[in-house]
């Protein structure tokens, strides 16, 4: 069984996914901490030395390596699905859960995080919108499970993911 998140940036992908993969006792992974382990710098500096494109180009190579890892739950980055290639192995290797959250929450949840280069801009509300409307459609594409975790707890989103699972191959 593999569990791969995504969803835009704040919504909670990586602290979900160490606590649905305690759950259903499974390893997690982070695609973002894998590119910077593989590149030895942090993202930030990706971006500033490669630009997005070669961001996009290590993460595709990653999420490809990673995807087929079996027994994971995999938290990937905001950006994942704006490659085809990603898309179709999240969906041929795992069960893709999308965390979606309002422009408020997303604002308010990465408003103090400065390791978010796409968010270093005199308007990150603005930011936010447009990648939403951007990916919004490539998420909802990709996944098999949408969960909204606005005003909702961890506990809460976790419990919601893990019954729905149990649901989905108990039926299945």
């Amino acid at each position: 069984m593999n569990i791969f998140l995504i969803g835009p940036m704040g919504v909670g992908k990586t602290t979900i996914g160490h606590h649905l993969a305690d759950g259903l006792n499974l390893d997690f992974i982070d695609s973002d901490h894998e590119i910077e382990e593989q590149a030895g710098v942090t993202i930030p500096m990706i971006f500033e030395f490669e630009n997005e494109i070669g961001f996009r180009r290590r993460e595709r190579s990653v999420i490809n390596e990673l995807t087929q890892i079996n027994n994971i739950v995999l938290s990937t980055g905001g950006g994942v699905v704006l490659d085809m290639n990603n898309r179709q192995h999240l969906k041929k290797r795992g069960y893709v859960i999308y965390l979606c959250a309002s422009v408020d929450e997303l604002l308010e949840r990465t408003s103090h995080n400065h390791n978010r280069p796409l968010l270093q801009t005199g308007n990150p509300r603005e930011k936010i919108t447009n990648l939403l409307k951007e990916r919004h459609s490539l998420y909802k594409m990709t996944a098999d499970f949408t969960i909204d975790t606005t005003q909702k707890s961890i506990r809460q989103v976790v419990k919601t993911i893990l019954g729905h699972l149990k649901n989905e191959y108990i039926t299945s």
